[in-house]
């Protein structure tokens, strides 16, 4: 391979040399402005020559003025900080049991000759633990205090605390990661399903695999279908429009077959502006997985316009010509992103992930290389059968190695890896923002409000291609990342055996443990019934010497970290597409549907006050018609009829643009969010109103002294004040509206 290591614009193409980097050392995705070190982290044992501590000192994360910062290490903590155990112990082992007070009885006597009856026992050890405490009165009277105090509870008590309980008969590839994680946190699994409810279902594929009423499980309804290569397109396609510069971290995309005209015309007009411009593009098929059907083409005649291409649709994007290289190879990030609540949005990203490799130097596109896979293409699943594949147990080198060994190659480099995080941060909270809006319609249709149902989450893989000048770029999202440890390994023609991969290991039981951490049910219950509780004593809360540690202090510190809402302020202002989406929920009426109707349409129209002279109802009637049935067309979903939520966010922007003309389409559509807002609330506020004048018996105005009179009874003082303020602001917005339009 050479040591040429990193090619980067303005690093030079001699790269990083492998000897002698100790990447052992290095506390990688430093994630942790310089302002915010933590002692003794050691971060200055990972500096080449001749720099400063502050080299690796990752993530003030700041793109010009983001706040974003505070993620540490990227998951490799210093020996000091960690607990002696998990020093101890390989990765994935069951915790120890508890080892008996020292000076004091062992914790239960051996099997075997000379063990005493179980009651004897038990007797032995409150006599030991007598022995062990406080002497006479004093004793006593310690004693009766923990007897008192309602919190406290003996070590046996605390170990026969019920567990979290978790049903993984679904879990399919992630099950030996999952059943590490379970041990190291000493929870209990369900490997074949129970009869009664579990905390958590591990799910390997979607939410519909079972119904379930309770709990929470680690699939969201419509995930799938959400982060489709289509479904993904169209939605920063919109997000795009709205905010150009905001999302130029994804490809420009056509899809195929319905935008073949277009992709076509477009080409064609940029090949005639520049005649020196030679792209080359990429064709995903919108189903496909681990590479299956992806081909590189020059020109949109090479497109196989086959009978596939129609009952397989597919993604044109540009291809990334000049990606950064490691050793001469092309490579991209899997990143894992946690999506731990919906409403309201909460994002982890992992501090580690992974970067696989491709099995031949890279070298630019042309019409001989085209059809080389395993040049071009990064997918695991295709460079495995390459027989340059290496499989290799350090997390620096072979065809698979963590994100932080990668970063501290470039950190010695002197490459900007605290700008990279937070481009990449910023990135990961773009995206999850222009896929919520989708994700929230086929939430309330398989779990509509008022229903029972379970709360969910989801493990998502984010893979993402480093540019030469250091952008991250989008290239898709999965919403059933791999989270299998081991790969096959032939031993003989036919014969494969499973060998388990330390660097799968290393981050992915990680992820999946420190998931389940977050998402413990026993830690709200804890809070809840401490808020509930009386006061205590003094004390009284604490764990007796004796009792069994918990899993939790046994466990390094999270490699989750959050990002949403913790740098909420900094993009809130790009939600517009969630908030058209809660308007389109709105006036959906039956539960459980993800189209709206035309009666639907008109209500939304009528209550918002958005037709007029100018734009009939009649018109309305045919702007529904138009979007509608083209997008039908386009076949996304014929299992309904109606105008799905893509139609309707076209249908509003359309709207948007005839009331403020002179305006950018994101103001126009700011504009027209607020005016519909704000129409709404006046008008729930005067149904309030109507409410408490039909509620209120006529007695009770004889009582305040207020004569009946033939219109509804006034509203409180709070009701007047909030219908004044709505008034107020839609008096704002109406002279906005005559001036805008």
């Amino acid at each position: 391979m050479g040591t040429e290591g990193i090619e980067q614009a303005g690093m030079g193409t001699e790269g990083i040399e492998q000897a002698g980097m100790g990447t052992e050392a290095v506390e990688p995705a430093g994630l942790e402005p310089a302002g915010l070190r933590t002692a003794g982290t050691g971060t200055e044992g990972i500096e080449p020559a001749g720099k400063g501590t502050e080299g690796i000192e990752l993530a003030g994360l700041e793109p010009a003025g983001l706040g974003i910062a505070e993620m540490e290490p990227a998951g490799l903590e210093p020996a000091e900080m960690e607990p002696a155990r998990e020093a101890e112990e390989p990765p994935g082992s069951p915790a120890l049991p508890a080892e008996a007070p020292q000076g004091g009885p062992p914790v239960a006597a051996l099997s075997g000759e000379g063990a005493l009856p179980g009651r004897e026992r038990e007797r032995e050890q409150e006599r030991g633990r007598r022995g062990a405490g406080a002497p006479g009165s004093a004793g006593r009277a310690a004693r009766g205090r923990a007897r008192r105090a309602p919190g406290r509870r003996s070590g046996a008590e605390s170990a026969r605390r019920p567990g979290v309980t978790v049903d993984s008969s679904k879990a399919k590839t992630s099950l030996e990661a999952l059943k590490i994680s379970l041990r190291q946190l000493r929870w209990k699994e369900f490997p074949f399903g129970r009869r009664l409810p579990c905390d958590i279902y591990w799910h390997g594929v979607s939410f519909h695999d079972s119904n379930i009423f309770s709990g929470q499980v680690n699939k969201f309804p419509g995930m799938t279908e959400t982060v489709r290569k289509i479904t993904l397109s169209r939605a920063m396609r919109t997000m795009r429009d709205l905010f150009p510069l905001e999302y130029n971290f994804y490809p420009r995309s056509w899809i195929l077959p319905e935008e073949l005209p277009l992709f076509v015309a477009e080409v064609r007009t940029m090949k005639d502006s520049n005649p020196s411009w030679k792209p080359t593009f990429i064709v995903k098929p919108d189903g496909g997985c681990q590479g299956d059907g992806i081909y590189l083409i020059k020109d949109p005649s090479d497109i196989r316009l086959t009978g596939s291409i129609q009952s397989r649709p597919a993604v044109v994007q540009e291809y990334i010509c000049k990606p950064l290289l490691v050793d001469k190879l092309k490579f991209d990030i899997r990143l894992y992103v946690l999506l731990k609540s919906l409403e309201p949005l909460e994002i982890y990203i992992a501090k580690d992930g992974l970067s696989r490799f491709c099995t031949e130097p890279y070298q630019e596109p042309t019409l001989k290389n085209l059809h080389q896979v395993f040049m071009h293409l990064t997918n695991y699943s295709l460079n495995i059968h390459s027989g340059n594949f290496i499989h290799s147990a350090s997390a620096n080198t072979g065809s698979k190695r963590t994100f932080s060994s990668i970063l501290c190659r470039l950190s010695s480099r002197g490459a900007d890896v605290k700008k990279l995080w937070s481009d990449i941060i910023s990135l990961v909270i773009k995206t999850i923002i222009a896929l919520t809006p989708e994700l929230k319609v086929y939430y309330q249709s398989d779990i509509p409000a008022g229903k029972p149902g379970p709360t969910c989450f989801q493990i998502l893989g984010f893979d993402i291609l480093l540019m030469k000048d250091l952008k991250p770029v989008l290239l898709e999202v999965n919403a059933n990342p791999s989270m299998r440890i081991e790969h096959e390994q032939e031993l003989s023609p036919g014969v494969f055996e499973n060998v388990p991969s330390p660097v799968d290991e290393k981050v992915k039981v990680a992820v999946i443990r420190d998931t389940l951490r977050l998402m413990d049910p026993q830690k709200k219950k804890r809070k809840d019934t401490q808020c509930q509780s009386p006061e205590q004593a003094p004390g009284a809360s604490e764990e007796p010497p004796d009792a069994a540690p918990s899993a939790e202090a046994a466990l390094p510190s999270l490699c989750l970290k959050q990002v949403f809402p913790k740098y909420a302020r900094h993009f809130s202002y790009l939600r517009l597409v969630d908030r058209v989406a809660a308007l389109f929920i709105r006036f959906l009426g039956v539960k459980g549907t993800t189209k709206l109707g035309p009666t639907g349409f008109r209500t939304f129209i009528r209550n918002c006050k958005l037709s007029n002279s100018n734009f009939s109802m009649a018109a309305v009637d045919i702007l529904y018609i138009d979007i509608t049935r083209r997008w039908n067309s386009m076949g996304i979903d014929h299992k309904e009829s109606g105008m799905c939520l893509q139609a309707f966010v076209e249908a509003f922007f359309c709207l948007a643009q005839k009331k403020y003309k002179a305006l950018p389409l994101h103001k126009q559509v700011l504009s027209l969010l607020e005016l519909c807002e704000c129409r709404l609330a006046a008008l729930h506020g005067k149904r309030l109103v109507w409410g408490c004048g039909l509620a209120q018996p006529r007695g009770a105005l004889r009582a305040t002294g207020t004569a009946p009179g033939p219109g509804p009874a006034r509203p409180h003082g709070h009701q007047v004040l909030r219908l004044q303020k709505s008034s107020h602001q839609l008096r704002a917005l109406m002279c906005r509206d005559r001036t805008g339009s």
